[in-house]
Parts: structure tokens; sequence; C-alpha cells
């Protein structure tokens, strides 16, 4: 019976508001420090991007948008994801609901291939479109083929981003979730961005793949850095 009401709609609702009102309190008792500092006017040229950020360190990434910036996001559409979704609109965050999975026979159930169209359009129409690299569920931190491919067919380049703040909680979970907590500090990285040419082989892809992985791995490291700094 608790089962069945968290998955009641009015309840993933209230949830959902709840969650964008906590991250906006997250924002607005915290300091923002972020790097490259003029990233968004040297930058500004080069947009839309496909935005990479890692599972479970993904809850202040609409902070780091600008207002002028078009961006939606892929959510997958569990109870979970219909919470995020739920906030990241509240945030202002555009939606595309679907979810890559590691078993090709989930991709299809998962709304993958009809997700994937509904981002090329988007990014062809100049939004920003953010993804979570790592497949759920796992391994976390291991970027997935599906981003790459993105890039590829779209033709707009990976942007690894990561925010983080000096205090959180981290759960025990598959993607090492971390809820970020208010008066904190906060470091928002921007790595470089990794263009995909649109006649990249499958090994190509592979070392692509390798080069987002290693990238998002560093812009997360500098982020902790730079809030714990």
């Amino acid at each position: 019976m608790l089962k069945k009401l968290g998955r009641h709609p009015i309840v993933l609702k209230v949830l959902g508001n709840a969650l964008a009102y906590y991250l906006w309190l997250v924002r607005r008792t915290s300091t923002l420090t972020m790097e490259p500092a003029n990233f968004y006017e040297e930058y500004a040229s080069e947009q839309p991007f496909v935005l990479a950020m890692w599972h479970g360190q993904h809850f202040m990434v609409p902070f780091a948008r600008p207002k002028d910036w078009p961006c939606s996001v892929m959510i997958s559409r569990s109870n979970d994801g219909e919470i995020n979704a739920i906030a990241a609109s509240k945030l202002g965050i555009g939606l595309i609901r679907a979810s890559g999975s590691q078993r090709q026979d989930q991709i299809a159930k998962r709304g993958g291939v009809r997700g994937f169209v509904a981002a090329l359009r988007a990014l062809k129409q100049g939004t920003t479109m953010g993804m979570t690299a790592d497949v759920p569920k796992g391994p976390a931190r291991k970027a997935g083929m599906g981003i790459v491919q993105l890039a590829k067919h779209s033709g707009r380049p990976l942007l690894p981003i990561a925010i983080a703040t000096s205090r959180h909680y981290d759960f025990n979970s598959w993607d090492k979730a971390s809820l970020n907590l208010p008066f904190s500090k906060i470091g928002l990285v921007f790595g470089e961005p990794i263009p995909v040419p649109e006649d990249a082989s499958e090994a190509d892809l592979e070392m692509y793949r390798l080069k987002l992985e290693n990238a998002m791995n560093e812009v997360t490291d500098k982020a902790y850095a730079i809030a714990k700094g």
C-alpha cells in the first residue's frame, strides 16, 4: 500500500516541487565559484552543447544555466525520474522523458530511441541537451556510448560539467548519489568542449567515450576541490 501511494501522481508532484524549492534554498544560501570564470562569455557562440554530467551528481546543474541559454534534460520515466523531472521543470529546464540501458532489449521499453530523436531535434533547434553520461544501473562514472553517438549525429560538441558543494550527504547507491546541503561553498567546473566528427568510426567513438569519461572525472575532482578549498 505504501509502495502504491509512493507512485501516486499527487505524491510525486509534491515531492518534485519540494525538491525544487530545496535546491533553490541550497543555491540561495551558498556561494558559487565557477571555472573557467569567463566560460559563458567565451563559449556563448558555440552553443548548443551536449551537456554531460554524472548520475547522482546532477541535482544542482540547473543553476549552471545562464537564463538566455535554452536547455533541456533527458530524464527517465521511472518514479524517481518523475520527481527529478518535476523539479527540473520548476527550475526552468525543458524535458525529454527517456533513458538508456546496458541491455539492448530494454532501450525501446525505456524510450531510448524516441528520446534520442527528440534530443537531436532539440539540439538542431538550438537547445543545449543535458544527459547523464553513465547508464543505469552502473557501473557508476563509466561513460556510455549513447551520449557520444548523440554528439556525433547532432554535430554538437560534448561538454563535461560538474557541480559540487562543500556540505553534502552521500548515499550508498549504485550512482554514488550526493545530496547537496545548504550553507555550502559550490564549485562549478566546465571542461573543454569535445567535438565528435560525423564520420567517426567505432574505434574513434570508443576513443571519444574514454576522453569524455576522463574529462568528467577531472572536472568532478576539480569541482570538489573548489568546494572543499
